[in-house]
């Protein structure tokens, strides 16, 4: 949902495929890629052309049926790798205990509090497997919290990020800008936690 800005699609999957691609693949402390989670996946574009081509197995979540329903339709035969669709908001979801090499969460912490974000996070860790990774992508505040009137959410600081990731036990292990967006729209960075 790009919320009108649709011709960045390809440079976001771009850049989350390079920014994925340093961790995974054999080796000491690389990820696995046997199964990711799409955390507030929509009708499913960042499983189509990010997670599907890189894992074997994708679950999808969101709080919104219909979209679910969408996406079904829109991943066509790669969808035949899906192995759940959670119709459940992630305030509420509990991922099954080591199950993923990456949980992709893309511009849906907004939706959740401070607390919210705090335990979902806690949850998240114990669904990893070994050495997998938490990655969140996401618009971030030049200062504080800026709340958004039209869609009910909340645009923080990395500061304040930082520090909610920290909360939950997790450390980031890399951090980087999405470059080449629109100049009008806030920085957009993405964090990989373990």
């Amino acid at each position: 949902m790009l919320g009108g800005y649709g011709g960045i699609s390809s440079i976001d999957i771009n850049g989350s495929k390079a920014f994925l691609k340093k961790f995974l693949g054999e080796g000491q402390g690389k990820t696995g890629t046997g199964c990711a989670l799409d955390c507030g996946a929509g009708i499913g574009r960042i499983t189509k052309r990010l997670l599907l081509p890189l894992f074997k197995t994708v679950d999808l979540v969101d709080v919104t049926k219909e979209f679910l329903d969408k996406a079904r339709s829109y991943l066509g035969d790669d969808g035949k790798r899906v192995g759940n669709y959670f119709c459940c908001g992630l305030q509420e979801f509990v991922p099954e205990t080591g199950r993923y090499d990456v949980i992709w969460i893309q511009w849906v912490i907004g939706h959740l509090t401070d607390d919210h974000l705090v335990e979902f996070l806690r949850r998240c860790q114990k669904a990893l497997r070994p050495n997998g990774l938490i990655i969140i992508k996401d618009n971030v505040s030049y200062e504080g919290v800026v709340p958004d009137e039209v869609d009910s959410s909340v645009c923080r600081d990395l500061e304040i990020v930082c520090r909610l990731v920290g909360q939950a036990g997790l450390r980031i292990v890399h951090e980087e800008q999405q470059m080449n967006f629109p100049k009008e729209i806030y920085q957009v960075h993405t964090l990989a936690l373990r």
